[in-house]
Parts: C-alpha cells; structure tokens; sequence
C-alpha cells in the first residue's frame, strides 16, 4: 500500500511516527470535540496515576491532547500524545485522568525502515537529529513493506521524500546500512573529472507554427530573453497535449527535490573543481539553493565564479562558498528556463548619444527598460518561429498584440521584415 502521511514526529530511539493524509479530518473532529469538552484548568488535588493510564495533556499550545501515561515519577509524568507519537515530561496540574475517548484508535502510526539496520543496532544521537531535522512535520509517501507481528508495534515502511529513498539517504550519509539502496547512485555528487561531464536537459519544445503560453524570466537584450514554458496554463494550439500534466508535475516534483535539498545542503560538499558547464547548486541571496551551472573564472583573489541559474536564466558572480556539489537525482529535471531569440524587430539607428547596454552595444539601456516593463511578471503567449540555430520566437500580450510593438511606438526599435 502507497499513501502520503505527514511525519508527526521522531522519537529519540528513531521510531517515525506519522499522520496518514486521510486521517486529518478525523482527527481534526475528534481535536475540536476534545477542546469543548475539556474547558477546565489540569487536575489540581492529588490523583494516583497508573502507567498506561488514558489522559488528556494540555500542551504548550493550550490545547489538550489525547495522552497515554508511559513513566512515572515525582511531580512530573512522562507522558505520550498518543496521536501524535511525541514524549514529553508534563506536569500533573497539565493533565486530566478520563476514558471518554479511549475507543477511538491513536492517528499516528509509528514505523521503522525496511531492511535498515542503523550502525551500532541503534540509530546514535547525530542520525535522530538528522531524521528530526529532515522530517518532522513534512509531508512524505509511504510505501508499506510489512505489518507489525504485535498490533501496537512499528510498520516496516520505505519512506520517500522529494522522490528520494530515505534509506537510501540515510545509508548514503553512514548512518546505516540498507540493504535495499537501489537508488543510491542517484545520491552520488557529481565530482571528479569528466570526460564528457553530465549536463542538464532542455524541456520537450513547442514545433514551429505552435502557440504556447510563456512568462519571460530574464532579459539579456530586448531581443535575447530566457523564457518559462507556463505548464499551469492550457496551451491554446498545441500538437503535444500530453506532455502538459507532465510537465506541471516535473515542476512540482523539481520545486519538493530541491525544498529537501535545501533542507540537508550542509550535507553537501562545497565546489573545489570548476569545469566550464559544470552543473552545481549555488545559494542565492534569499539564502536558499538553486541549480546552477558554472560558466567562467571571474576574479582570482578572491576566486569568484560566474553562474548561470538554469531555471531562471539569470547569472551571477559568486564566491566558492556559495556553491556546492548537485546530487544526480536533480539532473533528471529539465531546465525550466529557455534562450530564445524574438523576431520581428531590431535595434533602432545607433545615437552614440545615449547610454548603450554595454555587452550589447547596438541597443540602448533605455530600450531594455521599455522591454523590462512590457514583460515583466506578465503572462505572455509565444508562437514558435523556429527551433535552430536558435530558438527564435515571436511575443505576444494576452491581448494579441507584438510586445515590441511599444517599443517600435517609443522610437526605441525599428520593424525587421
């Protein structure tokens, strides 16, 4: 059986406990039915509390919670939030003795990975943080692998984040030992010399005569801009229907492998071999990772490196250590930015007068706002003049209208038959 759950918590001995997907409105019921039922302060005169014994936990939130005592001791219990696996010291002012709800089974599931054996037998203190770190709250899919003997005891599950085994990642990081890694090379960096080194892939294109819906998200020049194919939109002419719920999944699936990416980058080497094309996650000044790929040496004392965000098309200039080694899995998702030339128009006659781009002399700085402005967080429509040499396209606003046209009425570019 396959389902999503949600990772409620991990225990200290590394037992996972989560919430299945299609238990919250139950639960969400029963949390509701509890707080107006239980409107009253813990029990505040003495009470001999058994092990084991059902309760209800006010918890730091001021919620109270289905309880399960496990120890006793002193003023202090511990005690289990049955629904959500959690341990905690509790106070006994913060609980209340009742069976009203113990007919109803807990809603989390406490599970174990299949077929991993933590190193030492034991998951160490180092692994937990990392399993706490990686998972808690998340949302995961289940792959059931064998039930418990005992009917309170752990399911052995694989557990996939972001399209990654968990075993997997675990085993790859020396925490365990998997026997079942088969996608473990997927964990492996790109490092080393390459005699062909791996590159990214282009996303399925549009045919020539197409009409597709784009969002431009960079300008080189107004003519050279890197445009997304907006998967979320329906394509107005389209001869390839099929690949739109895929690709609107790819970018789902491309958006969670690199949440989860971000969430271990520490995990990850940092860049010491630069090759030009290179793939590599760089950080960017939101402080989050992106896939990148290097293109050149820009300074040497301090070395810093010019990149180019593939799924965007803008570049940078950034130190090493913002750049770290890509896992293989990120590479099976196509850019999601692409190089296209636009059609129909050209620079107007050179005024050596005015502020020019300097990399691209023959267009104004002043023409590159105007383009700026006519694209900018736009949805736009593209028709696909041609696939090679480039990719050349004309550009559209929702109203059918050439986006240059504006800067043809501006004096800023003249009409290219």
């Amino acid at each position: 059986k396959i389902f999503q759950a949600v990772v409620s918590c991990v225990g200290h001995d590394g037992t996972i406990y989560i919430i299945p997907k299609s238990f919250e409105i139950e639960l969400n019921k029963l949390m509701t039915e509890i707080q107006s039922n239980f409107k009253c302060l813990g029990l505040l005169e003495p009470y001999c509390w058994k092990k084991g014994e059902a309760c209800v936990v006010r918890g730091s939130d001021t919620m109270w919670y289905r309880g399960k005592v496990v120890e006793l001791g002193g003023s202090t219990l511990q005690v289990q939030y049955i629904d959500h696996g959690c341990v905690e010291r509790i106070p006994q002012c913060h609980l209340y003795p009742t069976t009203l709800y113990t007919g109803i089974p807990p809603f989390c599931i406490p599970c174990q990975l299949y077929k991993t054996v933590p190193i030492g037998n034991f998951w160490q203190q180092d692994a937990v943080d990392c399993l706490q770190e990686l998972l808690t709250n998340e949302e995961v899919e289940i792959h059931v692998q064998e039930l418990p003997d005992n009917p309170w005891g752990k399911l052995s599950i694989n557990l996939y984040f972001g399209g990654m085994s968990l075993s997997s990642f675990m085993a790859y990081h020396k925490y365990c030992v998997a026997e079942d890694c088969q996608d473990i090379s997927e964990l492996e960096l790109l490092e080393g010399d390459f005699a062909v080194s791996p590159s990214y892939m282009l996303p399925p294109l549009p045919i020539p005569g197409d009409t597709f819906p784009v969002r431009v998200t960079h300008l080189v020049s107004p003519k050279e801009v890197y445009i997304s194919l907006d998967p979320s939109k329906n394509l107005m002419k389209q001869s390839t229907t099929e690949g739109d719920a895929n690709c609107d999944s790819e970018l789902e699936s491309l958006d969670e492998a690199l949440k989860w990416c971000n969430k271990s980058v520490e995990s990850l080497p940092l860049l010491t071999h630069f090759q030009t094309e290179m793939p590599c996650l760089v950080e960017y000044q939101d402080g989050l990772w992106y896939r990148a790929k290097l293109l050149a040496v820009e300074e040497f004392d301090p070395v810093k490196i010019l990149i180019q965000f593939v799924d965007y098309g803008s570049f940078s200039v950034v130190p090493t250590s913002r750049l770290r080694h890509i896992p293989y899995h990120l590479l099976k998702y196509p850019v999601q930015a692409v190089r296209a030339l636009l059609a129909g128009f050209k620079p107007a006659l050179y005024n050596k007068n005015v502020e020019r781009i300097p990399y691209s002399p023959e267009w104004s700085v002043e023409a590159l706002w105007a383009m700026m402005e006519c694209v900018e967080g736009k949805q736009l429509s593209a028709s696909m003049l041609a696939l090679s040499p480039e990719v050349t396209i004309s550009l559209f606003e929702d109203d059918q209208n050439l986006v240059h046209m504006k800067l043809i009425e501006m004096g800023l570019a003249d009409l290219d038959e």
